[in-house]
């Protein structure tokens, strides 16, 4: 033992939150379409709009292709990723059916705590307005993963936690449908809710891809109108 405290090393931190900070500001604005699918994102362009160096920027959309939201161009650098009816039907098919397994292993493995953290989280959703983007998108993913979360497989949960990600995306492109208002979301939410903290698997399934299909329904909708264009 040498008696040398080690410091960390306040830099480092610095980076670590600027790529924190751009990342979840960049996600927001893809999902929002303030970022349109295919446009080019340039980390010159970036940087004033995040009030940030280069480096935080390209750490930022480096993570964003991970969760498929963004496009690394060979040599060329990053852009949104496109939007297709294909593609929705691929999240859309794996989003069901993982989601599938990892609810009803929730409702089998969920304790006490589990439970304690899904009422509060639904309770906390209900008294929301959906409105208010900034509040709502996170308490609505933080209640949705909570359905989800004591399936006991990481693994599982990574790829629901990334199949939301891009999910959400196509959800807003949804919302600009003339008819998407015409759903009682919260009303869909009350119900999964009910049937999960009741330890009811098949029925709390069962709502929940119905939720995922009529969102789905909306979207596919626009694609046939041209509301949305495709890749």
């Amino acid at each position: 033992m040498t008696g040398v405290e080690i410091i960390p090393n306040s830099n480092q931190s610095m980076t670590k939150t600027a790529i924190d900070r751009v990342y979840q500001e960049l996600r927001q604005k893809i999902i929002k379409g303030e970022f349109s699918p295919g446009e080019r994102l340039k980390v010159e362009t970036l940087k004033p709009l995040f009030d940030t160096g280069a480096s935080p920027i390209r750490e930022a959309l480096s993570l964003l292709t991970s969760n498929k939201l963004v496009d690394r161009i060979d040599q060329k650098g990053f852009r949104v990723s496109a939007v297709s009816a294909e593609n929705f039907n691929e999240i859309f098919m794996l989003r069901c059916n993982l989601e599938d397994l990892a609810l009803r292993k929730s409702i089998e493995l969920g304790g006490d705590a589990w439970e304690e953290k899904l009422v509060l989280l639904h309770h906390r959703l209900s008294r929301t307005s959906m409105e208010d983007f900034d509040i709502w998108e996170p308490m609505h993913k933080s209640f949705h993963m909570c359905l989800l979360e004591a399936c006991q497989s990481p693994i599982l949960l990574s790829y629901c936690n990334n199949l939301y990600d891009q999910n959400i995306r196509y959800r807003f492109l949804a919302e600009k449908n003339s008819n998407y208002n015409s759903r009682d979301v919260r009303h869909e939410h009350d119900e999964v809710f009910n049937a999960t903290i009741n330890r009811k698997a098949d029925l709390a399934v069962e709502i929940l891809l119905r939720h995922y299909t009529d969102t789905g329904a909306f979207l596919r909708e626009s694609f046939k109108t041209g509301g949305m264009a495709s890749s």
